[in-house]
């Protein structure tokens, strides 16, 4: 069991039945009692946050969350398909778990899925991954030196903003995290 105070960023735990995961925390100490603790956690199963103030006298269980390695198959337009590469059972996620994740996912990516009791209910991405880019507007000559931005739609319907010299076809490195360009393949 965890007590409030165990809580820290990163830390999944179990609150109100469903897993949780520490994403802010900050710990106010009182006077001569204890310390209030305020936390903001992202719910591991809808995705959903919630902002909460616990005292560090808190009890909360630990979450048992697992990494399992799966290929990612297809999508119909709801539904994400997944492989398991240990047992090849075929299990998939609703595109509202996936939390913009989907946007990174290209057909046969190995990802790493969370599963809480033996159910996966969200994707771990890596902190960058490699698109194409399918339709930008071409950069003009000598537009390359001012260090302009123009909008590019990815392979998998991702906009972001890339620099005027790059072109379509071109695959890019994009940061999971931030949705922003890193650079060149």
């Amino acid at each position: 069991m965890y007590n409030g105070n165990d809580l820290k960023v990163g830390k999944k735990f179990i609150m109100d039945g469903a897993p949780f995961e520490i994403m802010n925390y900050a710990q106010k100490v009182m006077g001569r009692g204890g310390s209030i603790i305020n936390i903001k956690a992202k719910n591991l199963v809808s995705g959903g946050t919630i902002a909460k103030t616990i005292s560090d006298t808190d009890k909360f269980a630990p979450a048992d969350i697992a990494m399992k390695s799966y290929d990612y198959l297809y999508n119909d337009g709801e539904n994400y398909y997944f492989m398991s590469q240990e047992t090849f059972d075929q299990i998939h996620l609703e595109k509202k778990s996936l939390d913009g994740a989907e946007l990174f996912l290209n057909d046969g990516d190995k990802v790493k899925l969370q599963e809480f009791n033996g159910v996966a209910i969200n994707i771990n991405l890596e902190p960058s991954c490699s698109l194409e880019v399918t339709e930008t507007p071409p950069g003009e000559k000598g537009d390359t030196a001012t260090g302009g931005k123009k909008p590019a739609t990815l392979s998998t319907g991702l906009v972001i903003q890339v620099p005027l010299f790059i072109k379509v076809g071109e695959i890019i490195k994009v940061d999971t995290r931030t949705k922003e360009y890193l650079g060149r393949a």
